[in-house]
């Protein structure tokens, strides 16, 4: 099954999904430095998509087939976690990073997912370079999208700036449509060769989310049976955003006041085009 929306109706609802999921992390972004648990991140952002925000947190005893429920209302994953980081006891330190990731359900049933990383205090040149070069892998991606591209131009894209900077490409984990649904089809690979795989349509709704190690590719799964690490214990990085494939090309719909805008590799990309049309 896929998302394509064609309706207004739906194309609010998942800007809308889009904008609060972004607003938790401009909320929970001040919390976070040296000597906070991932735990408390948790806790303090499961109160603000709750009681301010009225929506649901998709990760929360979500239950895939094989997986025991997730226990936690996000995604915290530190330094060598690829992924799928749960919340716990462990307190961030200085030098740290740390990707926290979003999903929430709107009360129209719209989901937003959306990520990215955080520096604790003060991180190294090796560390800040791995995600600068990840956010610019996942803007790389955006960039492809547009009706009539194929899924493996952005696979290509993300793929061969992560590699020229000498860094890895994850490929158990991609991105994934997504709309009334959490996870569904297309899978959005982050590694691929142009003009091949589906071609994109107006409508489509989507998450790019590279997961970009500074060391080989490879990964171990915890025994938590979520958390996933380098296998080589390097560091890893990811950013996510959800898309929408519209008539001219894409609109990034995971989008805030405090969302970093895209990077001068991508030139003048239009990527918000109900603002710019407004």
């Amino acid at each position: 099954m896929h998302s394509v929306f064609t309706d207004e109706k739906d194309l609010q609802g998942m800007r809308e999904a889009g904008r609060l999921a972004s607003e938790v992390l401009d909320y929970i972004g001040p919390f976070v430095k040296p000597g906070v648990s991932t735990g408390e991140l948790d806790r303090l952002c499961h109160a603000y998509m709750r009681d301010v925000q009225k929506t649901i947190p998709a990760p929360l005893n979500y239950q895939p087939p094989g997986y025991p429920p997730f226990p936690a209302s996000i995604c915290t994953s530190v330094n060598d976690v690829i992924c799928h980081g749960i919340p716990g006891d462990k307190v961030l330190k200085n030098g740290d990073v740390v990707n926290l990731d979003i999903t929430v359900i709107t009360q129209a049933g719209y989901y937003g997912d959306t990520s990215r990383m955080f520096a604790v205090g003060d991180i190294s040149i090796l560390a800040a370079r791995l995600n600068q070069i990840t956010f610019e892998c996942m803007w790389l991606g955006i960039a492809q999208v547009k009706p009539g591209a194929r899924l493996g131009d952005i696979g290509f894209a993300i793929q061969s700036h992560a590699e020229q900077a000498g860094y890895s490409v994850v490929r158990e984990y991609c991105g994934h449509g997504i709309g009334k649904v959490f996870h569904q089809d297309p899978q959005i690979l982050h590694y691929g060769k142009p003009g091949t795989g589906e071609v994109l349509e107006e409508g489509m709704t989507f998450t790019i989310e590279p997961m970009i190690n500074a060391g080989r590719r490879e990964i171990r799964t915890m025994p938590d049976q979520w958390t996933v690490k380098t296998k080589d214990r390097s560091l890893s990085a990811q950013w996510e955003h959800t898309v929408l494939v519209t008539h001219h090309g894409v609109e990034v719909l995971t989008w805030s006041a405090d969302t970093p805008k895209a990077p001068t590799c991508v030139g003048n990309l239009i990527y918000r085009p109900s603002v710019i049309a407004a």
